[in-house]
């Protein structure tokens, strides 16, 4: 019945779109603290501040390295649709450059919290961990929505579906070690080229540590709702 009912399918689009919109800006919005980036990105940022390309070129750059990963996976564990789950693995591509500019536009707009309030309550440490909380609970359930529409994922988030599947681990305890590898690889590229950390501080610690509980704890609670809007043959894959 999912698959012919139109106001699931516009339902289940428009919740896709709104966990990306979410996603894009708490993702910009965890560098803007200054308290260290989102786990996943962490390895873009610190790219990006050793090249001097901006946030979302380096995005680009790691998400594509994150599709061929997801590939491999498919590849090696074929799903029975392992053909469409493998063209959606592509169109990862086009949404990667869409989104990643979203990134810049987002980051262009929201100002670095600790120098341009300088006094105020939200450039002060208690303010940007406010901010720093809000932004890993909305990517907590911005990753959970667009997971759990099981249409074109961001390939931050691929990934963990991709691991999840390929090892049948639930997707908060994937989303867990997903980022912590990502803050291993950051913190070892720093360390060789610049000798001390970049881009890796509390902030990342804690993003690592509690985004894959805020998917999990959304799921729990939202996760049978919204698998009514995914046709079964999709929730299988």
């Amino acid at each position: 019945m999912t698959e012919h009912n139109p106001r699931k399918l516009i339902l289940r689009v428009l919740l896709y779109l709104l966990g990306m919109l979410i996603l894009s800006f708490s993702l910009t919005l965890n560098t803007k603290v200054t308290l260290g980036v989102s786990s996943i990105i962490s390895v873009a940022y610190c790219v990006s501040a050793l090249s001097g390309w901006s946030i979302g070129d380096t995005t680009l750059v790691w998400y594509i390295l994150l599709i061929a990963v997801q590939i491999a996976l498919h590849l090696i564990k074929k799903a029975p649709n392992w053909k469409q789950v493998i063209l959606f693995d592509v169109l990862q591509l086009p949404l990667s450059l869409v989104f990643t500019r979203c990134m810049n536009l987002v980051s262009d707009l929201l100002p670095v919290f600790e120098t341009a309030c300088p006094g105020a309550f939200w450039g002060g440490i208690w303010g940007r961990l406010c901010l720093l909380v809000l932004a890993i609970v909305l990517t907590g359930i911005g990753a959970a929505l667009t997971l759990n529409m099981r249409l074109i994922p961001n390939p931050g988030d691929g990934i963990v579906q991709a691991i999840a599947d390929f090892f049948g681990k639930p997707m908060g305890t994937a989303k867990n070690l997903t980022d912590l590898c990502c803050v291993a690889l950051a913190a070892a590229i720093t360390l060789c080229v610049a000798h001390k950390l970049i881009g890796i501080g509390l902030g990342t610690v804690l993003a690592a540590l509690t985004t894959g509980r805020v998917i999990a704890l959304f799921n729990h609670f939202f996760a049978a709702r919204l698998k009514m809007l995914v046709p079964d043959k999709t929730a299988a894959s």
